[in-house]
């Protein structure tokens, strides 16, 4: 059978491909940069991949004529004020390359929209839904409402709140109900409607077994987590200071702050369970979805993170042209260490930079950095890493972007998406020459202007002791073994 997936790259994308190759399937998928799923993805040389950005209609490759099934799992979070605008226009592009093949069936993973007076992006999700209607393929929509594993926005944002804040005073909407469902039920149900006749032409709820507060579930997670934690409720907390205090404590962007706090007033509740008698499933419990999400952490197997989507403002989807640094109007530091022990050792802890590891040196002044990022609207240091053992080009670094992961050329290269006047990248290489070893370290800026080169001599002070501090303890740390 043959599948195309729009939406690849993203938390869910990537989550189901294995799932239909598992199946047998043949699997096409359309991303915005084949590069970039090359290097992110272990099934590259397993799928066909269509280039193109829904966005731009004439820049959309064409569908293979033969397709049976069509996956959209596109959907944006952006604050951009004409996001509902631009996601529609991404949808009815996406549909009219989609009525040029034999498709039989068009799936949609939604959200719940039961409630009145939805919020800008669930109303944004209903009208997707109508544009999707007026596909020739049968239209299958599964609405889902907080989705719970390793690596989910929603699973993220609890885990923040009840790690950092043993007492939290939090916004009403608190109380609000939802019917969380685990990331596995998610594609349980993505793959049991494919081609069910049952399912055409239909728009089901899905959730798991529990109705719970946002209360509820930090609580629960605290309870799992052996954690004590107090929730005191200010009811008169607006939607921009609940958007500001979900931003500080965790680790989202403003943006998606805002939306998530605009769409919490809604109840996502399922309001039927006709997908009962399409897929017999037994849906996992909120507290088994944790269970399950913890595993992965410690396994260190996070196949996919909400962190790693590209951030409106900072990079487009051809960031990957970035990675030859530019020479001309730029500024730079650059320190090179020599060092005498195995090569392989240091390009370790170079690829293990950020996240738990830190910055090797004066972690508070990188802290600091974040902070202040954070207070200008920027991402900050909370991002973190998808995986403390792997890292792959694309990946998120608190608050950089890897460009480039290049282990032959013992090369990492990194690009800023901190608030800054320019742009920034971040260099690290190894240079084997003549007997001798090296690390290349550099800092390269390119200023916006004469504030853009006053803040570079500001904080060029800095950088002498930061980046020199940083480049010694890289090529001589070591993780000293347990004691037994």
């Amino acid at each position: 059978m043959k599948v195309l997936l729009a939406g690849a790259n993203g938390y869910i994308g990537t989550r189901l491909i294995p799932v239909l190759l598992e199946q047998g399937h043949d699997l096409i998928c359309l991303v915005r940069d084949k590069r970039r799923f090359h290097e992110q993805s272990d099934f590259s040389d397993k799928v066909t991949l269509i280039k193109g950005d829904l966005l731009k209609e004439a820049g959309v490759e064409a569908f293979p004529k033969d397709i049976d099934v069509a996956y959209y799992l596109v959907h944006s979070m952006s604050q951009d004020k004409n996001f509902a605008e631009l996601e529609a226009q991404s949808a009815q592009n996406f549909v009219k390359q989609l009525d040029k093949t034999h498709c039989k069936q068009l799936i949609f993973l939604s959200g719940i929209t039961n409630d009145d007076n939805l919020s800008e992006h669930l109303l944004s999700r209903r009208h997707v839904e109508d544009v999707l209607r007026e596909a020739k393929a049968k239209l299958t929509v599964l609405r889902a409402a907080i989705i719970i594993g390793s690596g989910s926005s929603s699973f993220e944002i609890i885990r923040d709140l009840t790690e950092k804040l043993p007492i939290m005073t939090v916004p009403r909407w608190v109380h609000t109900k939802c019917q969380p469902i685990a990331i596995r039920d998610v594609l349980g149900y993505l793959y049991g409607v494919m081609l069910n006749e049952k399912a055409f032409d239909k728009t089901f709820d899905i959730g798991g077994p529990d109705i719970l507060s946002f209360k509820d579930m930090i609580l629960t997670y605290a309870n799992v987590r052996h954690l004590k934690r107090r929730i005191i409720t200010i009811p008169f907390l607006s939607p921009k200071l609940s958007s500001y205090w979900l931003y500080f404590v965790t680790s989202v962007s403003y943006s998606l702050a805002q939306s998530l706090v605009d769409s919490m007033k809604n109840e996502t509740i399922m309001k039927n369970h006709d997908i009962d008698k399409v897929v017999k499933r037994q849906c996992l419990t909120y507290r088994e979805a944790l269970d399950l999400a913890f595993k992965k952490i410690e396994q260190n197997s996070i196949v996919s993170s909400w962190r790693d989507a590209l951030n409106n403002g900072y990079l487009t989807s051809d960031f990957m042209d970035q990675i030859k640094v530019p020479q001309n109007g730029t500024l730079e530091y650059k320190v090179n260490t020599p060092f005498n022990r195995d090569p392989v050792a240091v390009l370790n802890n170079i690829m293990a930079i950020g996240g738990k590891r830190g910055w090797y040196y004066w972690d508070w002044i990188w802290g600091l950095r974040g902070f202040f990022d954070r207070v200008v609207g920027g991402v900050g240091l909370r991002r973190g890493r998808t995986s403390d053992v792997s890292i792959s080009n694309g990946d998120v670094i608190d608050f950089w972007r890897v460009l480039l992961v290049d282990k032959v050329a013992k090369r990492l290269l990194l690009y800023a998406e901190m608030k800054l006047p320019g742009e920034a990248w971040l260099e690290f290489k190894i240079i084997e020459r003549n007997g001798k070893k090296t690390l290349s370290q550099i800092a390269t800026f390119r200023p916006n202007g004469l504030w853009g080169r006053l803040y570079w001599y500001l904080m060029f002070p800095f950088h002498l002791f930061i980046f020199k501090g940083m480049a010694q303890q890289i090529v001589n740390f070591e993780i000293l073994p347990a004691k037994k």
